[in-house]
């Protein structure tokens, strides 16, 4: 465990911002580049990397959700209705992974991130959106507009019931692995469940702040959690947020998964062979 200091905690705070940057850009929460960062870079151990990523995915949560109000973008019906199985998830995930080994959590990671990666590959052409502003969504489907389309789009939520086992698994991976589970449901909710790249990304970060608060009172109880370190991560990703949101406002939904799916493999390489060793 690295000597907590003025060096270190900036070193943390620039950490957090560029990994805060690429989780909202991607409504992924950060935890995805920053647990592997604080584990492989900064020599934290994993349950230590992941008690701090889980405050910083709180933060995320709170600052893309008031960033994206008005926009149309968070389902709220939706997210409320899948945040209860992944607050269940997102509990018992804090407590496994107090009894598994580092090695396999890194590994597990890897496994969660190539996966991802690939689904996201295979979707590239699908945008989910019906250009008829006329049509019904559905109980809980939804509109917005979308600059990308120069018009009012409209989508429709399609197996639901994949969707809720999604959220479960999404909020057990958040817990255990510190990544705020918008690495399962958004692109999962994107690619069997209808719902557009730009929206399942808000309502994924809308959902991931009660996730991650569940799994880190597990951390904190256990003294896992290292404030000081914490704050400065927070405040790291709240700036890299903002930057994150203005210029994905303005992108491509088919190069944000391009991104996304290299950030993915990145990340995947790293912790496969770190969980090697």
């Amino acid at each position: 465990m690295p000597v907590v200091n003025a060096v270190l905690a900036l070193e943390i705070f620039l950490t957090g911002a560029a990994s805060g940057s690429l989780g909202a850009l991607l409504g992924l929460g950060g935890g995805v580049f920053l647990v592997p960062l604080l584990n492989l870079v900064f020599g934290f151990p994993f349950t230590v990397a992941a008690a701090i990523s889980l405050t910083t995915v709180i933060a995320t949560s709170s600052s893309v959700s008031a960033g994206r109000a008005g926009q149309q973008l968070i389902n709220m019906k939706l997210g409320m209705l899948l945040e209860v199985a992944t607050a269940a998830g997102s509990f018992l995930g804090g407590i496994t992974a107090q009894f598994v080994a580092q090695s396999v959590l890194q590994k597990l990671f890897g496994f969660v991130a190539a996966a991802v990666a690939i689904v996201m590959l295979t979707r590239l052409q699908r945008r989910n959106v019906i250009l008829d502003p006329t049509i019904d969504p559905g109980v809980l489907g939804g509109r917005f507009y979308e600059a990308e389309s120069r018009c009012v789009v409209t989508y429709r939520v399609k197996r639901l019931g994949l969707a809720v086992v999604a959220s479960f698994l999404a909020g057990n991976v958040s817990s255990l692995l510190g990544i705020g589970g918008g690495i399962i449901k958004v692109p999962i909710l994107n690619a069997w469940c209808g719902i557009p790249l730009r929206a399942a990304a808000a309502t994924s970060a809308f959902m991931i702040g009660v996730t991650a608060t569940a799994g880190a009172i597990i951390y904190y109880g256990r003294g896992q959690l290292e404030p000081a370190l914490a704050a400065a991560a927070v405040l790291g990703v709240q700036v890299g947020s903002w930057g994150g949101m203005r210029f994905g406002a303005s992108a491509s939904a088919k190069w944000l998964k391009v991104l996304m799916a290299a950030v993915l493999f990145v990340v995947a390489a790293m912790m496969f062979m770190r969980g090697g060793r």
